[in-house]
């Protein structure tokens, strides 16, 4: 039973509801090089995100931004807007995203901006951390021609550190990283070798069936690199490359004093909040992360989403679009571990709203434990057979 020493105060978050949010925006149009960066650091083997010529023979006849590609065009992953109103002492993680996807792709020369809107949250009792809340944000993604190319609705978990490190819910089952013989690692990349080639011509299905079962994916070991580098593919890391509209409630939203940035003239933009600093320093640093109740190094759930995304993408080909996909974060994807990815055709119906096929694809990410890391549902859209 929750004591009230262990209630989460929402006082101050209860006045935000409903409320547009302010935060970052970015600068500069989008360059080819952003959009590269990202497949890389995705692992998304699509060249028709990255090389020229195979773009050009692709429907688009250029390198266009892949779907997952949306939420780098945000200040904050999406979860701005998730995290207003300050919880004294509080942390945050990611709890899950969803995306509904418009239309408009993303290419180079693109300006995108965004809007923010704090939609609501739910209290639960959780093994983790006691006393949880699931806290929602609204963000819209628009071009330069104010057309609407997504709206992600993210959910992230609040949470107080204090008592997540007293139940030390992973600890029993996560504190050690597990070891990988030489032969494993061979057959790791064999795996991911031969998914990569699954859907390398762009063709996508020629029919789908429902039971339908799609190339399964393993990602990983995960390592602390690997982190890092899917970190610093946001463009809003590096320095000078945002500013600040309206009011931003993250610099208030009450994180514990270690894991926030240095306190100065901004003399030195290495000392503010980042990867090094601030509430997403856990992902690297095994003490902080220790620190929020978790016992090892873990990742993004904004990595997660995108593999997601790009695992369904990449099945259904060039000619297929996702128009939506719900994406719960079930466990966190630790040093050390993999994420194995698994789909199945769940529905393949007509859509006359929209006036196209449409395949409801199943997703379930498992660790080398089997432990469930996400589970998803993705509505593609499927050229007609």
């Amino acid at each position: 039973m929750t004591t009230a020493e262990e209630a989460l105060d929402t006082s101050d978050v209860d006045k935000h509801i409903g409320e547009e949010v302010g935060g970052g925006q970015l600068k500069e149009p989008i360059a080819l090089i952003d959009v590269r960066r990202w497949v890389q650091a995705m692992n998304y083997p699509n060249a028709r995100h990255f090389d020229e010529e195979a773009a050009a023979r692709s429907p688009f006849g250029e390198i266009v931004a892949p779907q997952s590609f949306t939420v780098c065009c945000d200040v904050g992953h999406g979860a701005v807007p998730a995290v207003v109103g300050r919880i004294p002492n509080s942390h945050v993680i990611f709890g899950g995203d969803e995306f509904w996807f418009y239309g408009p792709h993303i290419r180079p020369g693109d300006l995108v901006r965004v809007r923010r809107r704090f939609d609501g949250y739910s209290i639960a009792e959780t093994k983790f951390a006691g006393p949880t809340m699931f806290s929602r944000g609204d963000t819209t993604y628009l071009n330069q021609r104010k057309e609407a190319i997504a709206k992600q609705r993210s959910t992230m978990v609040r949470y107080l550190p204090e008592l997540a490190r007293k139940r030390g819910y992973y600890d029993r089952d996560a504190a050690d990283a597990p070891t990988w013989t030489d032969a494993q690692l061979q057959e790791l990349e064999r795996q991911q070798v031969e998914w990569a080639r699954s859907g390398m011509g762009g063709e996508g299905p020629s029919q789908v069936e429902v039971g339908d079962m799609l190339p399964v994916r393993p990602i990983g070991p995960h390592t602390s690199a690997q982190f890092v580098t899917e970190y610093r593919t946001f463009m809003f890391t590096v320095w000078g490359s945002h500013y600040i509209e309206g009011h931003y409630y993250g610099n208030d939203a009450g994180f514990l004093p270690d894991l926030l940035g240095a306190e100065g003239d901004g003399s030195d933009p290495s000392m503010t909040i980042g990867l090094d600093r601030g509430p997403a320093s856990g992902h690297t640093n095994v003490g902080k992360a220790k620190l929020v109740g978790l016992p090892r190094a873990y990742g993004y759930g904004s990595s997660i989403g995108a593999w997601v995304l790009d695992y369904v993408a990449y099945w259904a080909g060039d000619s297929g679009f996702i128009r939506h996909a719900k994406v719960d974060y079930r466990y966190p994807t630790f040093e050390g571990d993999l994420a194995i990815v698994h789909g199945v055709v769940q529905e393949h119906r007509w859509e006359p709203a929209l006036g196209v096929h449409l395949a409801k694809v199943g997703i379930t990410m498992t660790n080398q434990d089997d432990v469930l890391l996400a589970k998803a549902f993705v509505d593609v859209q499927l050229p007609p057979a």
